[in-house]
């Protein structure tokens, strides 16, 4: 066995899974307290655009710090439309989803190379070196995140709170919490989440911007949640396994030897995707009160 070709893989595999739990993880603590938001592709790709840009402008970190910020003002301008106007939740992430293919594709024309942006060198966040190979520092992130958003659901009150709202809105209302208040910036903070993985993709992985460059990851990321049943522990699993499963089918067209279509293996995350939300879905218990509005009575 050619063990640099292992590790190779693997640590495209890392790469490959930051956006993807990153993302669901967001997601999860949303979706906790009621809320679900299928507009995570749309934040990725304007995260990724965004950050581009403002990496350009201040550097690697001030372009993380910029896709987090548009992540994080599309999920309140998206809790908005669903907490406090009652909005439907599935039209308001659609209408994201869209809203950034014509952005970007807008965004990229006028910065003269339609269709694609390269984020310069001295822009893009530095790796690390590592006996595996150059790993990017988002990937600790990825690492870490997961275990603070289980600490934080199950040990704290805030955790709690978050549970109570999206099971039974009535009874934490009669408690004293303010519902509404807690959807939106449960959904806040996974919309900066997602804006984080968007601009992880331009400014620390693949260092350009395309108008395709989210790939379905949004959605992957949300088979994540349902793989995860909530728990983002899970969702790190799950976010590493379909992380694999995308570098996979990209270290497969590298290889000189090419047994197998490359169209096939362009499916291959899609494919598992499929299989395992097939599988689990009926299996997974969300909370009663996911994409319902509260309205006071």
């Amino acid at each position: 066995m050619n063990w640099s070709y292992v590790l190779d893989l693997l640590r495209i595999s890392l790469h490959a899974m930051v956006p993807i739990t990153l993302t669901a993880v967001g997601e999860i603590i949303g979706e906790t307290a009621g809320l679900f938001n299928i507009g995570l592709e749309g934040i990725l790709l304007i995260g990724a655009f965004v950050g581009a840009l403002g990496a350009k402008a201040g550097g690697p970190v001030v372009g993380l710090l910029t896709g987090m910020g548009v992540g994080m003002a599309i999920g309140l301008v998206f809790s908005i439309i669903s907490a406090y106007w009652k909005g439907t939740q599935m039209i308001a992430g659609i209408g994201i989803n869209l809203f950034a293919l014509g952005f970007v594709a807008f965004g990229l024309i006028k910065l003269g190379a339609p269709g694609f942006h390269a984020v310069p060198a001295e822009a893009q966040l530095l790796k690390l070196r590592t006996p595996m190979g150059a790993l990017s520092p988002l990937i600790l992130v990825a690492l870490v995140v997961p275990f603070l958003a289980y600490w934080f659901l199950k040990r704290t009150r805030a955790g709690l709170i978050l549970k109570a709202v999206g099971e039974n809105p009535e009874a934490a209302d009669v408690a004293g919490i303010n519902v509404n208040l807690t959807r939106l910036l449960a959904t806040t903070f996974g919309g900066a989440l997602a804006g984080l993985a968007g601009a992880y993709m331009s400014v620390a992985w693949f260092g350009s911007v395309t108008k395709e460059l989210s790939a379905g990851r949004g959605f992957i990321a949300l088979a994540t949640v349902v793989f995860s049943g909530l728990n983002p522990l899970l969702a790190l699993v799950g976010g590493f396994i379909f992380g694999f499963f995308q570098s996979l089918a990209t270290w497969i067209k590298t290889l000189p030897a090419k047994t197998i279509p490359w169209q096939f293996v362009d499916m291959l995350p899609y494919i598992v995707t499929l299989l395992v939300v097939s599988g689990v879905v009926g299996r997974v218990r969300f909370p009663k009160a996911l994409g319902v509005p509260y309205k006071r009575e």
